[in-house]
C-alpha cells in the first residue's frame, strides 16, 4: 500500500455493496446504495490538539457524502477522510 494518510486522515476499504436482499431479489448495478460501512487500512498520526483515536483494522460507519474516493494502483478503490466525518466504530 503506497497511500499514507497525513493529520487527522483515514484511508478506508468500503464494504461492498449488497447483491441481494434479505429475500432473495438480485439489486442490479444502477441501484445499489453507496455503502457506508468499511474498514481502516491505514491512519494518519493525528493533530497535535486532536489525537487519533481510529486504529487499522476497526470496522466503521461514515457519513453518506463523507471522504473523497481514491483508486489505488492495486485497482481497489479506498475512501479518504477526516476522523471527524467517521460516526462511529462498530464492535
Amino acid at each position: 500500500m503506497n497511500i499514507k494518510p497525513l493529520a487527522d486522515r483515514v484511508l478506508i476499504e468500503p464494504k461492498e455493496a449488497e447483491k441481494k436482499t434479505a429475500s432473495g431479489i438480485i439489486i442490479p448495478d444502477n441501484a445499489k446504495e453507496k455503502p457506508q460501512e468499511g474498514k481502516v487500512i491505514a491512519a494518519g498520526p493525528g493533530k497535535k490538539d486532536e489525537p487519533m483515536e481510529l486504529k487499522v483494522g476497526d470496522i466503521v460507519l461514515y457519513g453518506k457524502y463523507a471522504g473523497t474516493e481514491v483508486n489505488a494502483p492495486d485497482g481497489k478503490t479506498y475512501m479518504i477522510m477526516r476522523q471527524s466525518d467517521v460516526l462511529a466504530v462498530i464492535g
